[in-house]
């Protein structure tokens, strides 16, 4: 922490992240003690800013945590799941899958097609009627300690800082929340997460942690073309054999269509471009007849944790714990983890309110980490624990339809012929060298069906101010350009689905040939939607993302 002197506050319980981890144990902790006093922190402008789903969601959490929620008629769950497809695309076509091959887990059915932005509207809205403070527009910018190591609170980040970081003439500090037990939901790769497993050493005996990248359009299509409650997924072309991802489309609401494209971030060619094969999905000859005539409303990108019951680290820590998908608790082949987001923070809540009772504070919440793979977390997770490495190692065709007779054995039978297989190594080092691969071509974007980033991007609302020290931290600029440039060809410029990251030469032209010289490394910080991709899959993890001031960022509406 800084040297700069903060007003201070307290609380029971401090909670980063106003997603429905964080939001469900706000609720959860005031079910069991209404005079726990909790205050949960948003980085974005107001709760959902930030939140980018799918989302095709399992109400088995909402349904523990509020009973009586369909009696509620403001409930955001307006729309069920009546047809369930799965196809596999190639160039020209598409094969659908038979349902009755897919494992019972993979069936959409009783679930409900949603903007999962739109949840955590509506269960802030509980939340605050149950006398819980929520403090959208403060960034958890580091955790504070005690003597003893133990985390006693969070700071937030201090606002009118200059670029070159000193005091501007707006300057304000950030505050100091301090609190018996902080709870950290930030989701996929969060910054204060990711110091926690490093500082105490919670992913020792874990596999690595696993990720995707998930892109979002959100279209209002022709009325003839919609089909609601129609969830369809699919996998295959654009992306080639070797190279794990999927796509969905989920018909919702009034003619809004939702179409997603997940590529999982293992990929070993550096010139891959996500957001590139994501607008070439669109083309195919199976999807692009939905959006004829039809008006794209909305743009954003998020990583997804994807490692799963293997990679989860230890969740708790001294003086607090993780919940949701700062745990890594996405089903992967489900494309699903709000459901397990919301168990966990009621599972955490239930310890932290027994640990109160009985008068502790800033200590580890044992009970929490015995606990959760004996849940509903732990089964939804351990049937497709192999799911992922089959695929990485076996490719699309044999992965699938090895992950397929694994879930169905899990399923039968309790057990798996592979056992539990090991992820390997991480995303960032699965990357090969550009001489290995050669470059993809990819389509000039047509303005109708296909879009350039910018113009994405100008449609996730995103913002922030520019005289602002850079959120996005290269460690070794020199690294920068020897490796990730000289020897990867610049693939930030790829994997980066917002324009962030350009190589350019003296003369202010594209450098991305790795034999030019006199490069220089450009951030277009203004440009980041907060999806971390970079922090993941940087060759070198040289890159590092912290928050921008509070409340910058996107602003997705019904995302």
């Amino acid at each position: 922490m800084s040297e700069v002197e903060r007003e201070s506050m307290e609380f029971d319980v401090v909670i980063v992240g106003a997603g429905p981890a964080g939001l469900a144990a706000a609720i959860r902790l005031k079910q069991l003690n209404a005079d726990l006093s909790i205050v949960v922190l948003e980085k974005g402008g107001e709760v959902g800013a930030h939140i980018i789903s799918g989302a095709v969601v399992d109400p088995v959490g909402i349904d523990r945590l509020l009973p009586d929620w369909r009696e509620d008629g403001d409930h955001p769950f307006k729309t069920a799941v009546t047809d369930d497809r799965f196809l596999f695309l190639g160039p020209a076509g598409g094969v659908r899958l038979p349902n009755f091959a897919m494992p019972p887990l993979m069936n959409n059915h009783g679930n409900y097609i949603v903007s999962l932005g739109n949840v955590c509207r509506w269960l802030a809205s509980k939340a605050e009627a149950l006398g819980v403070e929520i403090y959208p527009g403060f960034a958890a910018a580091g955790l504070l300690f005690n003597e003893d190591g133990a985390v006693t609170g969070v700071y937030t980040g201090d606002m009118g800082v200059e670029r070159d970081g000193s005091q501007g003439p707006n300057f304000a500090p950030g505050m100091a929340l301090m609190g018996k037990y902080v709870l950290i939901g930030e989701g996929a790769r969060g910054s204060l997460a990711k110091q926690l497993i490093a500082k105490y050493g919670l992913s020792e005996g874990r596999d690595p942690g696993k990720f995707g990248i998930g892109l979002k359009e959100l279209w209002q299509v022709q009325p003839d073309k919609h089909k609601p409650g129609l969830v369809q997924h699919s996998f295959g072309w654009p992306l080639d054999m070797k190279t794990g991802g999927g796509s969905f489309l989920y018909h919702f609401d009034d003619n809004l269509v939702a179409v997603g494209f997940v590529v999982h971030l293992n990929y070993k060619n550096p010139y891959l471009s996500p957001f590139e094969e994501f607008q070439r999905f669109k083309t195919h000859p199976s999807i692009r007849d939905t959006f004829e005539g039809g008006k794209r409303l909305s743009y954003g990108a998020r990583a997804i944790t994807e490692g799963g019951w293997q990679s989860v680290p230890k969740l708790c820590f001294p003086g607090g714990a993780l919940i949701g998908c700062s745990a890594g608790f996405v089903n992967v082949p489900r494309i699903k983890g709000s459901h397990n987001a919301v168990l966990s923070g009621m599972l955490a809540a239930e310890h932290v309110v027994d640990a109160i009772a009985a008068g502790r504070a800033n200590d580890e919440l044992t009970g929490y980490e015995a606990a959760w793979r004996s849940t509903d977390i732990g089964k939804d997770l351990k049937k497709v624990r192999n799911v992922k490495p089959l695929w990485s190692r076996f490719g699309t065709v044999g992965g699938v339809m090895m992950g397929g007779i694994d879930m169905w054995c899990n399923t039968l039978f309790g057990v798996s012929p592979f056992g539990t297989l090991s992820h390997g190594k991480t995303d960032a080092a699965a990357l090969e060298p550009a001489s290995k691969h050669q470059k993809i071509a990819y389509p000039k974007p047509d303005g109708v069906l296909t879009f350039d980033r910018l113009s994405s991007v100008f449609l996730s609302g995103t913002n922030h101010e520019e005289n602002q020290p850079v959120h996005l931290q290269v460690q070794d600029m020199n690294l920068q350009v020897q490796s990730e440039h000289d020897v990867f060809a610049g693939p930030s410029t790829r994997y980066c689905p917002a324009g962030v990251y350009e190589w350019v030469d003296k003369d202010g032209n594209a450098a991305a040939d790795p034999t030019a010289r006199d490069v220089r490394f450009v951030i277009n910080a203004q440009n980041c939607v907060h999806c971390k991709t970079c922090d993941i899959k940087d060759p070198n993890q040289n890159i590092n993302w912290v928050p921008p001031q509070g409340g910058e960022g996107p602003v997705y509406s019904n995302m």
